[in-house]
């Protein structure tokens, strides 16, 4: 699958902002989605992830109470709205799929980069203070 992210941008500590991630081929809804998020200078960190029905959804401790991770698969598009930014959220943006109709959450599994097939461009986010 193809991935193309967007809807980065700057904006100030505590405000929102909502990612996108757009699919083209045919397996997004088969596929278990995630965002990662690469600082400068920094390795490529888990943020959250979702199955592929949206059952069951999990998130990176920094993430948990202020980012939400969606997905509509008849639009093969996949969300995450960010609330309450913080200057340790920035960082570019990454969504990636593995085909795979597995739960999230339930221990470490799809947490790593390397389980994970397809990668987007990235997205710049920036967070001011």
């Amino acid at each position: 699958v193809q991935l193309q992210a967007s809807g980065g941008g700057s904006v100030q500590a505590g405000d929102s902002l909502r990612l996108s991630c757009v699919a083209s081929g045919d397996t997004f809804s088969r596929s278990l989605m995630a965002w990662f998020r690469q600082a400068p200078g920094k390795e490529r960190d888990y943020v959250a992830a979702i199955q592929w029905s949206g059952v069951t959804t999990d998130y990176s401790d920094s993430a948990k109470g202020r980012f939400t991770i969606f997905r509509d698969n008849a639009k093969s598009t996949l969300y995450l709205q960010m609330n309450s930014l913080i200057p340790e959220d920035t960082a570019v943006y990454y969504c990636a799929a593995v085909e795979t109709r597995a739960p999230v959450g339930r221990g470490p599994r799809y947490k790593a980069a390397t389980d994970y097939d397809d990668w987007g461009q990235g997205t710049l986010v920036t967070v001011s203070s």
